[in-house]
């Protein structure tokens, strides 16, 4: 098989980063299926987290790799990554202990879009 054809329908874990180094992980309740947060990650934060079962992620702001709830102790357990087709985009289900977001809401999507204005969900 040639590169594109193994990445794409091979079985092998060859992850496609971008330009900067970063794939993007979309972070999902492995029990509510809700979409928690969207992060992303360098090769370092992703070794960490297939060695650890704790998400790690390459924090652009920070610009370093950083161990989410490393401070609030609110941690993301993973239990499955997901790769999409071509490997540079990622699915971690993840059992959290406690809020996602840094606000204190259990997912970073806590507002939802209504015309020009942003509304904050009831659920």
């Amino acid at each position: 098989m040639n590169g594109e054809i193994d990445r794409e329908q091979g079985s092998a874990f060859m992850p496609r980063f971008d330009a900067a180094g970063l794939v993007t992980a979309v972070v999902q309740d492995a029990r509510s299926g809700e979409v928690l947060m969207v992060a992303h990650m360098d090769e370092e934060a992703l070794e960490r987290t297939c060695a650890t079962g704790l998400a790690h992620f390459y924090s652009r702001s920070r610009g370093r790799l950083w161990l989410k709830g490393e401070t609030s102790g609110h941690t993301l357990q993973v239990e499955e990554i997901r790769v999409d087709c071509d490997q540079d985009a990622l699915v971690l289900r993840v059992v959290p202990a406690g809020p996602a977001c840094h606000t204190g809401a259990v997912s970073c999507f806590y507002r939802t879009l209504d015309g020009d204005r942003l509304v904050r969900r009831a659920d």
